[in-house]
């Protein structure tokens, strides 16, 4: 398997997708090409130690993200109520 290479902007970008407790991981699939196993290795090499551990439980066994658990009436990516993002410092690590 041919691993992905992301710019900075990039990895932060993912970073801020799988905090997000309403994007599903398919989002960050369909946006770049990642798998869910993929992003967890990315978050594990990205993260503190304890944020990785705060972020890992935290997304276990959410509904929200993934996509097959959600119900039916939700049909988007994003929060309705999100702010959109300007210039997002990569501050998550």
């Amino acid at each position: 398997m041919e691993k992905k290479q992301f710019s900075v902007e990039q990895i932060d970008r993912i970073i801020e997708m799988a905090w997000e407790d309403r994007t599903p991981f398919d989002a960050i699939k369909y946006q770049f090409g990642i798998k869910e196993q993929e992003v967890i290795s990315l978050m594990r090499n990205n993260l503190k130690p304890s944020s990785f551990k705060l972020w890992r439980k935290r997304v276990q066994g959410r509904k929200t993200k993934h996509s097959k658990q959600r119900g039916e009436d939700v049909n988007r990516f994003k929060c309705s109520r999100q702010r959109g993002l300007s210039n997002n410092k990569i501050s998550k690590r």
